[in-house]
C-alpha cells in the first residue's frame, strides 16, 4: 500500500499508550485491513484467537481507499471510539497465573486457645484433653469439607509450659450411642471418602432436541437410558483438599504441647440418629472419657 504505515499486532500483543496515540495522531483515516470481513471482525470478537492477527492501517489525510473487500474506512467517531477501546484495553493487565499449589504452605491445625474452648474436657495426669464432635464435617484452617462414611472428632491437648507427651490416634476411641467403641482410624483411610460442599460441577450439555430417533444415538439420549455418571472433581482440586486434610489430622510421636488435630472413625449412619458420644482415651497420660455434643 504505497504511501502509508502498516502496523499488524497479534491479538494477544498489547501497544503501549505512547504507541497508540502516536499511530491515531498520524492519520485522521485508520483501516482495519483482512483477507475478508471475517478476518476484520474476528480479533474484535475473540481476543483468545492467538494465531488471529489485527493490522491497523494508517494513512495519510490525502490517500483515500474504498476496497470494501479489504479494506474498512473508519469515521472521525469510530476513530475516537478506537482511541477509547485502546485505553481500555492497555488499562486491563493481564491477570497473573495462580501460584502451583505447595503442600509445605498448608498449615497445620492450631490449638484453640484453651481446653475451656472446646465443647468438653479433662484432665488425664499431666495432661488436658479438650475435644468436640463435628459430626461428618471435616474442619480445616483452609476450608471445610465432608465424609458420608466417618465423623469427626477436633481435639486439643494442654500441658505445662514446655511440656511434651507422645501422641497416637490409637489412643483414642468413639463410643456412639452406648454401643461398641470405635477405633480411631489413621487420616490416610479417610481421604477417597472426602468431598468438597464448595464445589460445583459444570453443568452437562443440554441433550440436542431431534424430532426422531434413529437409534443410533449415544447412551443416556433414550428416557430409557441410565442417567451419565456425575462429574468427577478435578484430580488437582482432589489432591489440594486431602493435603488439607492430612495437614488437618492429629500429629503422632513426641510433641510439645500444645497440640491439636482432627480424629476420625468410621460411622455409616446419619447424624440426626446420634443420641450419645463418649471419646475415650487410653494413653501414657492415663485414662479419661470425655462426654461430647452429638
Amino acid at each position: 500500500m504505497p504511501g502509508g504505515l502498516i502496523v499488524s499486532m497479534q491479538v494477544n500483543e498489547r501497544l503501549s499508550l505512547e504507541q497508540i496515540q502516536a499511530f491515531l495522531e498520524g492519520s485522521e483515516e485508520v483501516a482495519f485491513e483482512g483477507r475478508n470481513r471475517q478476518d476484520v471482525y474476528r480479533p474484535l470478537r475473540s481476543r483468545r484467537q492467538a494465531h488471529s492477527s489485527m493490522r491497523i492501517c494508517l494513512t495519510p489525510t490525502r490517500l483515500r481507499h474504498a476496497n470494501l473487500e479489504t479494506r474498512m474506512p473508519v469515521s472521525r467517531v469510530l476513530r475516537n471510539s478506537l482511541w477509547v477501546v485502546a485505553l481500555c484495553l492497555c488499562a486491563q493487565e493481564q491477570q497473573p497465573a495462580s501460584p502451583p499449589f505447595n503442600p509445605n504452605d498448608v498449615p497445620r491445625m492450631p490449638p484453640r486457645g484453651g481446653p475451656n474452648d472446646y465443647q468438653a474436657h479433662a484432665r488425664v495426669g499431666a495432661v488436658t484433653i479438650g475435644a468436640e464432635f463435628m459430626r461428618h464435617a471435616v474442619p480445616t484452617p483452609q476450608g471445610e469439607f465432608s465424609t458420608e462414611d466417618y465423623v469427626v472428632v477436633e481435639t486439643g491437648l494442654f500441658g505445662a509450659a514446655g511440656q511434651r507427651a507422645r501422641l497416637s490416634v490409637e489412643d483414642f476411641s468413639l463410643r456412639i450411642n452406648g454401643k461398641k467403641a470405635l477405633p480411631s482410624l489413621p487420616f490416610g483411610m479417610v481421604l477417597s471418602n472426602l468431598k468438597d460442599p464448595n464445589w460445583l460441577p459444570p453443568e452437562p450439555p443440554k441433550p440436542k432436541a431431534s424430532s426422531l430417533s434413529t437409534g443410533n444415538e449415544g447412551a443416556g439420549s433414550n428416557p430409557g437410558d441410565p442417567p451419565p455418571p456425575p462429574p468427577k472433581m478435578p484430580l488437582p482440586l482432589v489432591h489440594a483438599m486431602q493435603v488439607k486434610v492430612e495437614k488437618a489430622a492429629l500429629p503422632e510421636g513426641d510433641r510439645g504441647l500444645p497440640e491439636a488435630g482432627l480424629l476420625f472413625f468410621a460411622y455409616h449412619g446419619v447424624s440426626d440418629k446420634i443420641k450419645s458420644v463418649e471419646l475415650i482415651y487410653s494413653g501414657p497420660a492415663g485414662k479419661a472419657t470425655l462426654t461430647l455434643q452429638p
